[in-house]
């Protein structure tokens, strides 16, 4: 059972907490105050006021405590055509493609990690329901979760018939089977939200917000609530009535029954869980059901975990125990993975196995979960000395360091 948990205290100062659980364990939790950066995704006129050449970037001011910073590769397709450059390469010198003191719409792709400058883009992207509309590129995409060949089919159909040349569509998850007037009616809001920025873009000076991204409780309705999902628990009653009203704007009243107030006096986090959950997601050691347990040490340059068999290499057949161990490892990895929003370099070292069929059994496994993250996380390669690589996108601060900054 999949559930989506959400919490907002009511008369108290607290934020608002999303938690997904499936049968019953927390595999994901998200804050609104402080996840990854409130600025995320909020599309601004910005205003260059550093060009660095050599580096092939830029600082833009957007008016809020830091600028964002703008690589050339995150110069988008129409201001590199204007400019006289192939929109297919990136441009050799920045200084060459923008200037000090021009001005820009300029989207904030990641927020703020550790010392580093929140990150900005051109290639504005805005997320509906079914697409991710992308007004200054020209990509067609389908989502890697939609796997029937006749479904991307229609979906890249209706895609092209949607869009202009210029612009851009990935369908998301959610657009599989949808009915074509519903795919149309989700294009054509979000193409009159790009509207919007462009004439509101042109009536103001930089700095200045042209449009705030959703807030987090309607961007988990819109992103993750899916037939996958069994129940949405909330204990408020604000919060209650706005996902209903969501929903129904959504035209999504076929999930209105999966919608749950919670009423009990027990918290509702408490009550299903999580916060025992979270009091442990951040220990170094964490168990596997069939015995062992799993070392995640946390670093700035890469993240390492160490596959232990503990007491559970006691047994007559040893090989089996260790296939065992490593084949539960391979289910846990990537829940940790996503429950502390790792990113960048993970490499593991799994308890050396006796045979390759036992070596690519527990590949396997572990490949097929990582393909089931949203976030893009896959399995690299297996190094000479046996460990294991994984990359996963960075989309903002890991879990820890978000809970950190939570205390101080």
């Amino acid at each position: 059972m999949k559930q989506i948990l959400i919490t907002s205290p009511e008369g108290s100062n607290s934020e608002k907490r999303v938690a997904i659980t499936e049968n019953g364990k927390l595999v994901e939790i998200f804050y609104e105050d402080f996840q990854e950066d409130r600025l995320v995704s909020n599309i601004y006129k910005g205003r260059v006021e550093d060009v660095l050449s050599g580096l092939g970037s830029a600082f833009v001011d957007v008016g809020e405590e830091q600028s964002l910073f703008l690589s050339r590769s995150e110069i988008n397709q129409a201001i590199l055509r204007s400019r006289g450059f192939d929109p297919n390469e990136y441009p050799p010198h920045i200084n060459k493609v923008i200037n000090e003191g021009e001005s820009l719409i300029i989207q904030v792709k990641r927020g703020v990690i550790g010392t580093k400058n929140p990150q900005g883009t051109t290639k504005v992207s805005l997320p509906g329901r079914y697409w991710v509309f992308l007004p200054k590129d020209s990509r067609l995409g389908i989502s890697r979760r939609i796997t029937n060949d006749e479904e991307v089919r229609r979906l890249k159909d209706v895609a092209r018939d949607l869009k202009e040349d210029s612009e851009g569509l990935i369908a998301r998850t959610a657009s599989m089977n949808a009915s074509a007037s519903d795919l149309k009616r989700d294009f054509n809001f979000l193409l009159g939200t790009w509207k919007g920025v462009e004439e509101e873009a042109k009536k103001v000076k930089p700095p200045h917000l042209l449009h705030a991204h959703t807030n987090i409780v309607r961007r988990t309705i819109r992103d993750r609530l899916l037939d996958d999902v069994d129940r949405v628990v909330t204990d408020s009653k604000d919060v209650y009535d706005d996902i209903l009203d969501y929903i129904h704007y959504l035209r999504m009243n076929d999930y209105k029954d999966r919608i749950e107030f919670y009423e009990k006096n027990a918290p509702l986090f408490e009550n299903y869980g999580v916060e025992q959950a979270l009091k442990k997601c951040l220990q170094r050691e964490v168990p596997l059901e069939l015995g062992g347990y799993l070392a995640i040490d946390e670093t700035e340059a890469l993240t390492a975990i160490d596959v232990n068999t503990g007491s559970n290499v006691n047994h007559k057949n040893q090989a089996r125990a260790i296939l065992n161990t490593n084949l539960a490892a391979a289910d846990e990895i990537p829940l940790q993975l996503r429950l502390r929003k790792i990113s960048g370099i993970i490499v593991v070292d799994f308890v050396d196995m006796y045979t390759d069929r036992d070596q690519q059994k527990v590949i396997n496994r572990l490949k097929s979960n990582l393909r089931k993250d949203r976030v893009p996380a896959d399995f690299i390669d297996m190094t000479p000395l046996g460990l294991v690589e994984i990359t996963r996108k960075r989309e903002g601060e890991s879990l820890a360091d978000l809970m950190e900054g939570q205390k101080n």
